[in-house]
Formats: C-alpha cells, structure tokens, sequence
C-alpha cells in the first residue's frame, strides 16, 4: 500500500488541526538536527544537499512535502511523494543510502514526533485518542518517502519504544556538527537572524546529550530565555486568528497547486531544494 492511500483524513481530524499550524515550524532545527545526528542521514546531507547554506529552500522543500501529502489531494500527495523517490534514487554513497528504510522511519519519524512536542507545548496536551489518530496519519511520511508499510512502528506504543531508543543511540559526530554548523551561520542576515530562535529551540527541546553532541550552548539564562520564549509563545499564539495561524501551509499549498499548473515546475523545484531526507538539490 503506498502513502497516498494511507494519508487520507478529515479536515477536521486531529492530524489537520496540528499539521496547519505554523508554529510546528519552531521544530524545524530540532528535528534537522535529530535527523542528520544519524551517521546515514548526516553523510546523505553533506554528500547531496547544500540546505545548510540555503536553510529557507531547505524549509520550503520540507513544507511543500508535509502540506502536499497530509493536505493535498489524492493527485497532487502522489505527485509530491513521487518526485521525493526519484530523488532518492540517486542518493547513495559508502555507508548510505536514501531507499535505506531505517533512514527512511527515522526521518519520518522526527517530522511526527518533533512536531507533535511543539504542537503540545504551545497550544496544550493532546488527547491519547487524538494522538494514536495524529500517529496512523503520519506514517505516509515513512511510505512517501519510499519506505515499506510494515517498517513503520504499528502502533504509537511501538513508536514510543522504538524513538527512546533511537535517542538513546544517537551519537553526533564531526559530520554531523560541521553541517549543524553550517546551519546556523547562513549568509542572509535576516535568516541568520531567524536560526539564533532556532538555535535556542533546538537547544531547548533537544536530549541532553545530543545538544552536548553538536556543542549548542545551555545554561541557567539560556534555560531562562528558552522558557520566556515558550511562554510568550503560549500565551499569545493561540489568540492568533486562524487564517493567520495557517499561513504557511496555505502559502504552500498554493504554491504547488500553481507551479503544476505552469506544467511541473514543482517537480524541478523539489529537486532542486530537496525533501525531508539526505536528497540533492
């Protein structure tokens, strides 16, 4: 069974109320960082991507991903997720590969479960209900990827137990750091700008000792302005209107309706910018 067939869901269902909001966007260098902290993910990005020097399109290509195949139509989630595996095709090298299926779970897997922690801490715990429906829902992020159904955890259980022990394995290494690096020193002054939030985030939601890993500072006033941050979040995110708090998916959605119109643009663009995996661009 392919992704597209697994992915659909109401507009009203737990997996539309917490993939529309942008701040699950504050888990973008969380999750980046979890993904390349594997040895496989980490050589793919340095072998075939350049997102650390351009952080925006890397984003975009991962938002046009997520919207495409949780929001999308049948058509347009097939599209998307096919032209994400012909990329992969292509990504290999010694000791990797993009059509490895443990690569495969695990990026998935921090694209739902990075977002599902932002989500909670902003705008309040989810209900198990909710959260075992969120979870079904997010393994087309696996299967549009290319990986096989039966490699995603069945249930939110067996997820739960297989993420603390993939944290608990991880160990960040000079590949790893060099392209985290990278990450939070682009040139674009105002992007820059925008990865010293990301930056405390992902100090913030990070384990210990994968922060510790990349180097990323942590102390008593970081802890301080990690939480003030959080809380201001809090308090004045949800308040936001909800056509301000979907801009981002909107924004995306639109672009890739248009750029299929114009005749496939989107399929050049996606390769060029990359997807949620160690994807050329």
């Amino acid at each position: 069974m392919g992704g597209v067939e697994q992915r659909r869901t109401s507009h009203a269902s737990p997996a539309h109320r917490v993939y529309r909001e942008a701040v699950i966007l504050g888990a973008a260098a969380y999750a980046i960082l979890l993904q390349i902290a594997n040895p496989g993910v980490g050589r793919g990005v340095r072998d075939h991507s350049d997102f650390a020097h351009r952080p925006v399109d890397r984003l975009r290509g991962t938002m046009v991903f997520v919207y495409g195949v949780v929001f999308g139509t049948e058509e347009e989630a097939e599209r998307v997720s096919r032209i994400v595996r012909a990329v992969h095709k292509r990504v290999a090298g010694p000791g990797y590969s993009a059509q490895d299926p443990d690569l495969q779970v695990w990026v998935a897997a921090t694209l739902y479960a990075c977002d599902v922690h932002v989500y909670e801490l902003v705008c309040g715990p989810l209900s198990p209900e909710d959260k075992d429906e969120i979870y079904r829902c997010a393994a087309v992020f696996a299967t549009s990827l290319g990986c096989p159904p039966e490699r995603w955890p069945a249930t939110r259980a067996d997820f739960e137990r297989y993420w603390a022990r993939m944290i608990d394995s991880l160990e960040v290494d000079d590949t790893a750091r060099a392209v985290a690096r990278d990450l939070f020193h682009p040139a674009n002054p105002f992007v820059r700008a925008l990865m010293r939030i990301q930056h405390l985030l992902a100090a913030g939601l990070l384990p210990a000792h994968v922060r510790d890993g990349f180097g990323l500072e942590w102390g008593p006033a970081r802890r301080r302005r990690f939480n003030r941050l959080v809380a201001v979040v809090r308090a004045l995110y949800p308040r936001l209107p909800l056509a301000v708090r979907t801009l981002p998916r909107d924004y995306y959605l639109h672009e890739l309706r248009r750029d299929a119109a114009r005749g496939g643009r989107r399929r050049r663009s996606l390769r060029r910018r990359g997807a949620p995996a160690a994807q050329r661009r």
